[in-house]
């Protein structure tokens, strides 16, 4: 075996854990949590975008083009480093939730709400029939059946998230891309690193792909009956 071969599997090898911890600590928590509160958030858009007050309609679609219409990267950068110049002080890792959670609400706020649209109308009918008021009918009826409809393209979405973390570089949280780059800078072999942070992330996203296909067999099942 070469000196560089040797040079590079021991790179490799020393670099393995604490990339595997960075991913573990901050990557996968930074992930959980901003896409639960926007989750959570694209919910309460998509209702707001169905409701019948035009106040709350109008806040919703402007909430939704601003974050669509600009990128993730300077809305992090807004958050990190603009907000201090209007006093508003926020640590690395809240502001990476707040941005990557805004994010999320948008885009998955129009996939809540195409799946609602998609329900029948005959579904609302029939909870009105037996006498449930309208946000009975969406919390018991048209909810979970928006709900099944939804699992495809948000798992799709949870897993962009786990990607997109690496953006969170850029406002210095030490998650999997950016302990990568201290041990490129480190080490000097960036080609290396990198390959191995790829595979890394590559690891987490077969995964989550592996339990979002046994979620849709879980809900094809549940559709069936």
């Amino acid at each position: 075996m070469s000196e560089h071969t040797e040079r590079y599997l021991q790179i490799f090898a020393d670099s393995f854990l604490p990339l595997l911890r960075a991913g573990l600590a901050f990557t996968v928590p930074l992930t959980v949590i901003s896409f639960a509160l926007g989750l959570a958030l694209a919910v309460a858009t998509a209702l707001a975008r169905l409701s019948d007050f035009r106040p709350l309609v109008l806040l919703a679609r402007f909430y939704v083009w601003i974050v669509r219409g600009t990128p993730l990267l300077v809305q992090l950068f807004i958050i990190f480093y603009g907000l201090p110049s209007l006093g508003i002080l926020i640590d690395a890792f809240p502001a990476a939730v707040i941005g990557f959670s805004l994010s999320v609400g948008a885009y998955g706020s129009e996939i809540v709400r195409a799946a609602i649209v998609s329900i029948p109308r005959g579904q609302w009918e029939a909870a009105y029939s037996l006498g449930q008021t309208r946000g009975q009918a969406l919390r018991r009826i048209i909810l979970p059946q928006a709900a099944r409809v939804s699992v495809p393209p948000l798992s799709n979405s949870f897993i962009s998230l786990v990607k997109d973390t690496s953006l969170a570089a850029a406002v210095t949280v030490t998650e999997l891309f950016q302990k990568g780059q201290q041990i490129a800078a480190a080490t000097y072999e960036p080609m290396l690193v990198y390959c191995e942070v790829a595979l890394i992330y590559l690891v987490f996203c077969t995964v989550l792909g592996a339990l979002q296909r046994r979620l849709e067999r879980h809900f094809d099942r549940y559709a069936a009956v």
